[in-house]
């Protein structure tokens, strides 16, 4: 396998159930049952995490979260009920999270003694990659939550639930969203986001990057290709293809592996009318392609009014 395209698996581009974490969230206190943005393997053994079926959580006092957003999500509604956070480089860098015990990191497997000693009265992971652990812990009778984020009705939805969770008021975060999203173009601009170049990988309409470009008034130009890909919610393109769609903005995703100097180099990339206007973004894979947190979005937000609305 491509080094630089594996390189793009592990950050979190697969399937969407398990890393984009999209929201259907599933809650059960009974057995049967990827930040995830900085967890870095794809979903191995997916147990049936919809057959977590069941009963709805009415309250928590003692939250566990295993991933940015989650974790990002109950520190805003109620700090107070936030009793564990992964390792993850968006919460280290906010002193919201400095003394909240750490259980889990990256790749590895959350510390399920570590998480059972701190009595949590729920543990939310992403559905698909936090199956196994949710299950072992569903079986000790800890209630766990598993989300899916791939769209900002589900993020509303979910953050709606979640406040209901841990008794708080919801509205101020719903705001922000409405507020990041009033911040969209009214020229409905036509856009390609690319997130890897072998192959060439772009986000349609089943992704929380797809449904982020449609809430915010641009035309994705891969929307309804549904060509075959390794990934729900992304499709592979070749270059003649790229070169027909030949959008009006090309949004590079920041992976860390110098993507847009590798585009540079293909002899397809100078065809484009965006290039050759100069109308190519680089975003950060954090809030377009992974929600990760709160800020992140609205960073994301700010980026794309800033460069493709006015």
């Amino acid at each position: 396998m491509n080094i630089k395209y594996q390189r793009f698996l592990q950050l979190g581009i697969a399937t969407s159930s398990a890393i984009l974490f999209a929201c259907t969230p599933t809650a059960t206190n009974n057995p049967s049952s990827t930040e995830a943005a900085e967890q870095t393997e794809l979903s191995a053994d997916n147990t049936d995490a919809d057959a977590l079926a069941a009963s709805v959580i009415e309250s928590a006092e003692r939250v566990i979260a295993l991933t940015s957003l989650s974790a990002d999500l109950v520190a805003t509604l109620n700090s107070e009920k936030l009793s564990g956070i992964p390792g993850s480089p968006i919460l280290s860098q906010d002193s919201r999270f400095a003394d909240i015990p750490i259980v889990s990191q990256r790749r590895t497997e959350p510390d399920l003694e570590q998480i059972i000693a701190l009595q949590p009265d729920l543990v939310i992971g992403a559905k698909g990659f936090h199956d196994k652990a949710l299950q072992r812990l569903d079986e000790l009778d800890i209630p766990v939550l598993a989300a899916d984020i791939n769209s900002w009705e589900q993020l509303r939805s979910f953050t709606a639930e979640l406040a209901t969770i841990i008794e708080a008021d919801a509205a101020p975060l719903l705001e922000r969203y409405d507020a990041c999203l009033a911040q969209s173009p009214t020229a409905n601009p036509t856009a390609l986001v690319l997130v890897s170049r072998q192959p060439i990988l772009a986000p349609n309409k089943n992704s929380w990057a797809g449904d982020f470009l449609k809430q915010f008034n641009i035309q994705n130009l891969a929307a309804d290709l549904q060509e075959e890909s390794e990934f729900d919610g992304y499709v592979t393109l070749s270059a003649e293809k790229v070169i027909e769609t030949d959008p009006d903005a090309v949004m590079i995703v920041d992976t860390g592996e110098d993507l847009l100097g590798q585009l540079e180099n293909e002899p397809f990339w100078s065809q484009l009318t965006a290039i050759q206007e100069g109308n190519v973004f680089s975003f950060d894979y954090f809030g377009l392609v992974n929600p990760g947190s709160i800020s992140s979005i609205e960073a994301a937000c700010e980026q794309l009014k800033s460069q493709l609305a006015e």
